[in-house]
């Protein structure tokens, strides 16, 4: 899933340290340099009485004003520290200018101050971000989810030019705090296939995920139950439109997206087709334990690492599954991993600290975490008829391909035109790779196989 890596992504520039000076008071600018990705963060430091107190911005989020716990600043060096995210910067202070690192649970990355404030970042344009003139209209839309406290959703709806009343595809972003475009690491993907579909001959409906960008609600703590309403509230919002055929609404949904998409459909028959790209086909939990695995083969780990942290990791998802009562279930997890550490190799014992566990625990027990460990998509898969495409890349660590389209491929009993397919050489985002891992996300020009956007675009024509 995307969701572990973004959420990593999301912590590191959402919340972070700060500094001090010999006048350590005021503003200080700095950016962290993720995976090729530059993000600025800005430092607030305040001073009374002897206390400091800091907030952050991370302007390339939106975010402005976060609180952090604790600043110190002693002999030139300043901590700052944010406990619920495991985060910590240390700097040293030299004039006007701190150099530091800025950790979080294990990784560690340089984090440079000054007094100099840094502008926006101009995002570098990749070549298959479209140009106009576009052969297709492109219209900015909100839509209301009435069973979510009537929040308003915010997107783009394009419709080919020349068509009348196409067939329409709702875009599912995956985990973590998207945007409309699903925009990581600079490649905007859900641009890039709305732009194919609508050069194409099919309507797209593309939407900022809830409490992103231009949408109303909070994303924290929803689950992937709750942002299947949100699809919902953008199919009723497409049944009122008359320039598209209400009859012939999909959805295509990305990783999770993948996972809510048979959701909305199991419930609303009249959903015309689904396609999956990387959606996931078995339980949240054999999804991150298979994850998890692939991830440490491909870095090189040992094999007893690897071993090791794939039982624990089956033990504590298990829990998660059969304890009902929450106190009971963190107790049980805090006095499994207490002992586990006795016994484990000494890289995995160095992270398992009863202040690592804590957070582990929380992680793991949160609303969105604890739902996806526990749901297993076939219960919607079954109740599904359309017509399904699913694929995923032949390289793709997070969802891995045979497991999960084997998911699909034993799941869709009622659906009479299922088609399944593993796109060779291909990752999680559905670019042409070497490896598959994360790595080389950022550092791939391709933003989307044209391989494999023709595969969608021809699939759904054929039919509709």
């Amino acid at each position: 899933m995307i969701r572990i890596i973004i959420t990593l992504l999301l912590t590191i520039f959402s919340f972070t340290a700060s500094l001090f000076s010999q006048e350590i008071t005021g503003d200080w600018y700095g950016k962290l340099d993720i995976q090729g990705t530059a993000l600025r963060i800005n430092f607030h430091v305040n001073e009374k009485e002897g206390v400091y107190t800091t907030t952050m911005d991370s302007p390339d989020q939106g975010a402005m004003g976060i609180p952090t716990d604790k600043t110190t600043f002693l002999n030139n060096t300043i901590t700052i520290s944010l406990k619920k995210l495991g985060v910590t910067f240390n700097g040293a202070l030299n004039m006007d200018e701190i150099k530091g690192i800025f950790s979080q649970s294990g990784m560690k990355l340089p984090l440079n101050l000054s007094r100099k404030k840094i502008e926006a970042i101009k995002p570098k344009a990749r070549p298959q971000d479209p140009k106009e003139p576009f052969n297709y209209i492109a219209e900015e839309i909100t839509f209301v989810n009435k069973s979510a406290n009537n929040i308003k959703l915010s997107g783009t709806l394009t419709i080919p030019n020349g068509i009348k009343n196409p067939p329409v595809a709702v875009l599912i972003s995956g985990s973590g705090p998207q945007n409309r475009n699903e925009e990581l690491l600079n490649h905007r993907p859900f641009l890039v296939l709305a732009d194919y579909l609508s050069s194409n001959g099919i309507a797209v409906l593309r939407f900022d995920d809830r409490g992103v960008a231009k949408s109303e609600g909070v994303f924290k703590d929803a689950t992937s139950a709750d942002f299947a309403t949100d699809v919902e509230a953008a199919v009723a919002y497409l049944q009122t439109r008359t320039d598209i055929n209400t009859k012939k609404i999909g959805l295509i949904g990305h990783s999770e997206g993948g996972f809510i998409a048979p959701m909305v459909a199991a419930k609303n028959k009249k959903i015309a087709f689904i396609v999956s790209l990387a959606g996931t086909g078995v339980d949240g939990a054999e999804v991150l334990r298979t994850q998890a695995n692939k991830a440490m083969e491909l870095e090189g780990t040992a094999q007893d690492h690897i071993n090791f942290n794939d039982k624990m990791t089956k033990y504590i998802y298990g829990l998660l599954k059969k304890e009902k009562n929450n106190a009971v279930l963190k107790q049980k997890m805090t006095a499994y991993l207490k002992n586990a550490r006795n016994e484990a190799p000494k890289s995995i014992a160095a992270v398992l600290t009863d202040d690592g566990i804590t957070k582990q625990i929380k992680t793991i027990t949160s609303p969105w975490m604890s739902y996806f460990i526990k749901t297993d998509p076939k219960q919607f898969l079954c109740k599904v008829k359309c017509p399904v495409l699913a694929i995923n890349g032949e390289k793709d660590f997070q969802v891995l391909p045979e497991l999960n389209l084997n998911g699909f491929k034993n799941s869709l009993k009622k659906s009479k035109d299922v088609t399944t397919l593993e796109l060779k050489g291909l990752n999680h985002l559905f670019q042409t790779c070497k490896t598959g891992t994360f790595n080389e996300y950022a550092q791939i020009e391709e933003t989307f196989s044209p391989k494999a956007l023709k595969i969608i675009g021809d699939w759904i024509n054929e039919r509709f």
